[in-house]
Formats: C-alpha cells, structure tokens, sequence
C-alpha cells in the first residue's frame, strides 16, 4: 500500500484531498506545516507528498520541499507542489527546490488522481507544469 502526506495548513483543503484520493490503495497522513511535513517524512517515509507552499511556521513548502530532497533517505519521495501560487518564477522555483510535479490550485480531483497514479506508477515522473482547474 502506497503512503502519500498531505500537507496543507486549511483544514478544507486537506479534506477536499483526502475525499478526492480516499482509496483502498492510498494511506492518507496529514501535515499542517512544513516542519510537520519534514518530520512526519523522517517518520513515516511517504512514498508521495502533496505539499503546498503557502503555510504557517519558519519553513514553507518551498523549503519543505528542498529538505526532503536533501535528505538521502527521502530522495525517492516524490513531491507535489498543489498551491494558488502559478506565476513562472513560482513553478521555476518549485522545480528548482526538487519538486516532482506542480499542480496549481483549483484543481481537477480527477486529473490529481490521475496525476498522483502515474507519479506513484513511476511512469515518465516528469515534470509536469500543466495547470489543473475544477470543471
């Protein structure tokens, strides 16, 4: 069973998430913060991080991010930057930090399923700036 940690600081959102990826095949963790996503990946090693940018506490999702891929224990663990932030400097600097994807807030539930199976199937984990709206 694959792991995947949501980290998001509004409550709504993580929830939204979770309904959207709730699956037999997924265990579900949640983070608020990026301290939180950090330690809980040091813990848990997720095999798939849904991180937004914008949260509360002395890291961002940015940051966040870049520890993650910075520890040799947690650099297969894919990371998922899914935030409101879809300005070019912002993806650049997602991809620059070691993000996998980048997923731009509101979004599709089914192309974020889609999106999170073909990244955890491992098949062409490219990176992938494609924005993504709800319908």
């Amino acid at each position: 069973m694959k792991t995947i940690l949501i980290t998001e600081d509004k409550l709504e959102v993580r929830e939204l998430i979770k309904v959207t990826l709730r699956s037999e095949e997924y265990t579900l963790l949640e983070a608020e913060s990026g301290e939180q996503a950090v330690t809980m990946c040091r813990e848990h090693k997720p095999d798939l991080v849904l991180m937004d940018l914008m949260m509360p506490g002395t890291i961002d999702g940015l940051e966040a991010t870049r520890r993650i891929k910075k520890d040799p224990e947690l650099q297969q663990t894919l990371v998922v930057i899914l935030t409101a932030r879809g300005q070019l400097e912002d993806v650049a600097a997602g991809e620059k930090a070691g993000a996998d994807a980048y997923f731009i807030k509101p979004f599709s539930p089914l192309e974020l399923i889609q999106q999170v199976e073909r990244l955890l199937q491992h098949e062409e984990a490219a990176w992938d700036t494609e924005i993504l709206t709800a319908p």
